[in-house]
């Protein structure tokens, strides 16, 4: 393989639930900064799919590029900086789902310009095709668009490399199926599902080699002002529960569907 690629990892940190979360006014969750944070399962996927690329490509880095709490990001860092070796690019900024999907998608492509010595020729953006706090599924797109990248893949499976440097990718389609798609190079975005790989174990010299620049790398984290982290709502609330059953005998189908069809209706 002698392509090697300038691969940024776009990943978000999410409460570990431990306990059932609740909506209250703000917009906030209850007992969500009691909570321990960890990466974004998708994101968390596109990560070790990224360390595994640049592994097989001589010449190759990684970028981890995150918009969320300083302090929230130090603490996932402890557990993620030993999976895979990378360089961390963070946005202090709120890190919870009621983020908007273009607000987002747009600060974290300005802090992906920013990055030195960055070649855009080169480039693969990874993150989650889906998302524990930002399911909207536009970020990445969003994303690319901003950068100038037209081909972008969302529920990636599988990626290898052809001898010629070409990208063939698998992505979920209806019935459990792939589509396979093939591109010519870099630039491109992908969005991961669950890939292929398992979870890397714990190596402590990738950690400590990570934390060397992570942590300069929190103290100067810009500020990411989001407009519409202002938004208020004036109350929230979980979903109630309904449930209405009744016991019936011999009833044929069709008025058990069209019994359905008028509740629902009603």
């Amino acid at each position: 393989m002698s392509q090697n690629y300038h691969i940024v990892v776009c990943a978000g940190i999410v409460p570990d639930p431990l306990q059932t979360l609740e909506p209250i006014a703000g917009p906030a969750i209850k007992n969500e900064l009691m909570l321990p944070a960890a990466l974004d399962p998708w994101a968390g996927h596109a990560l070790y799919e990224a360390a595994h690329l640049a592994k097989n490509a001589p010449g190759s880095k990684v970028w981890l590029v995150s918009l969320g709490p300083k302090a929230k990001l130090q603490q996932v860092l402890m557990t993620v900086a030993q999976k895979a070796p990378f360089e961390l690019v963070a946005l202090d900024g709120p890190g919870g789902g009621f983020t908007d999907a273009y607000e987002v998608g747009a600060a974290l492509a300005d802090a992906i310009r920013a990055i030195a010595d960055l070649d855009l020729t080169r480039l693969l953006v990874f993150g989650g095709w889906e998302s524990a706090s930002r399911g909207a599924g536009a970020t990445l797109q969003i994303i690319g668009e901003r950068l100038g990248i037209a081909d972008q893949f969302q529920g990636v499976d599988e990626l290898t490399v052809a001898d010629n440097g070409a990208l063939r990718i698998l992505e979920r389609v209806e019935g459990g199926n792939h589509q396979v798609s093939v591109c010519a190079g870099p630039p491109a975005v992908l969005g991961w599902a669950t890939g292929n790989l398992p979870e890397p174990p714990n190596n402590p010299q990738t950690g400590m080699a990570n934390m060397r620049t992570a942590m300069p790398a929190l103290q100067r984290a810009k500020p990411a002002n989001l407009p519409g982290a202002g938004i208020n709502y004036a109350s929230v609330s979980l979903p109630s529960q309904r449930r209405e059953t009744r016991i019936v005998k011999d009833l044929p189908p069709d008025a058990i569907a069209r019994e359905i069809v008028e509740w629902i209706k009603g």
